[in-house]
């Protein structure tokens, strides 16, 4: 069975940080791209960061390039976001997805999730 389990929320002040971890069982996890998606209340689920299979390539959504960092490791099989200089704005639940593609940033490329952690940003 597929699994994907986030944690590291919290919260956190503005200008802080913060590293999430999604730990990947079930599958081969070196075999995939992977993703961060993150979920306002009342909003879509929307893409963040993504990052290939071997880890050599990585693209971001526009309001957080520079200020967040997407990082696997492929023998522990675990998935990280590290996030910095956090905004009330990147107050959400975050979560982690698996794809047969990477580059892509719609949900509907990833096939399986894990249930999110959230981040709350505020003083």
């Amino acid at each position: 069975e597929v699994q994907l389990v986030e944690s590291g929320g919290g919260l956190v002040q503005p200008e802080g940080s913060l590293r999430l971890s999604c730990a990947a069982s079930g599958f081969t996890f070196r075999n995939y791209a992977m993703g961060w998606f993150r979920q306002r209340p009342g909003k879509e689920r929307r893409f963040v960061a993504g990052i290939s299979a071997a880890g050599g390539l990585t693209h971001y959504e526009g309001s957080v390039q520079g200020r967040f960092t997407i990082s696997r490791d492929n023998t522990n099989n675990t998935l990280a976001l590290e996030m910095n200089a956090l905004k009330s704005d990147d107050t959400a639940v975050y979560y982690c997805a698996r794809s047969n593609l990477y580059g892509s940033n719609w949900p509907s490329d990833f096939d399986s999730w894990g249930r999110g952690t959230q981040v709350t940003v505020s003083s």
